[in-house]
């Protein structure tokens, strides 16, 4: 870790740290799996796990598991291993899944609509407040508990229901276009399901999901007897 001095008000310096490396995003997607895997523990009444026990579950090594817990601090203890209530709490926090995240999904066709009553959304503490739509036969209508709302009043929805994360399941040719609207929101995050890369600012964060291309690298190391790249240690 790198100590950087910084003046505070007072004139004084104190010295922060920064990381030295960047946390990559196969290292977020892993913390995502552990945190699962210890949800799964925890129902079991498993109260401590070893970092080669939970390498072991997720198809990594011991040291890819203490390699990306180390970026986020000290975890577990020697010969005792991880608390499992204690490291699925601290992962919860370093993910943000120790909040609530207000959710809105433009598009109402089938992905939009199966999206609204997704319950891992909920158990996350991501809840869909709004669904957009500019087709004026599904506007007025009801998913589940949602009012399909019409796009020309996007930003006035996103703004009375706090939203801080949209989903775009909408057509390839209309997500940038989208994208740009809600770049001028408070809005601060993609997900998107459009297959087509998406330029925003940076302040605002896009997250890709693409199932027809994932299904096209199955197919490929199926008939190559592969392993895909995500699941070799990284």
């Amino acid at each position: 870790m790198k100590a950087v001095k910084r003046k505070t008000k007072s004139g004084k310096t104190s010295s922060v740290k920064r990381r030295a490396q960047k946390v990559s995003s196969s290292t977020v997607t892993r913390l995502s799996k552990y945190y699962r895997t210890l949800n799964d523990l925890m129902q079991q009444g498993i109260e401590h796990i070893s970092s080669e026990e939970l390498a072991k579950i997720e198809g990594f090594t011991s040291a890819q598991v203490r390699k990306d817990l180390s970026f986020f601090g000290s975890f577990g203890r020697r010969g005792l291993g991880y608390n499992t209530s204690e490291l699925r709490n601290r992962i919860a926090t370093i993910m943000g899944l120790n909040r609530s995240w207000n959710v809105a999904i433009v598009g109402a066709g089938n992905i939009g609509s199966a999206l609204v009553d997704y319950a891992e959304f909920r158990a996350h503490g991501f809840n869909i407040r709004a669904l957009f739509d500019n087709d004026n036969t599904k506007v007025g209508t009801t998913v589940k508990s949602l009012i399909v709302q019409p796009v020309d009043a996007l930003e006035e929805g996103l703004k009375r229901d706090r939203i801080d994360i949209v989903i775009l399941a909408i057509p390839a040719s209309a997500a940038q276009a989208m994208a740009d609207r809600l770049a001028l929101t408070s809005v601060r995050g993609i997900l998107n399901f459009a297959p087509k890369r998406l330029h925003v600012p940076s302040a605002m964060v896009v997250r890709q999901e693409n199932t027809a291309m994932e299904l096209e690298a199955l197919s490929y190391f199926i008939l190559n007897q592969k392993r895909r790249p995500e699941d070799a240690v990284s």
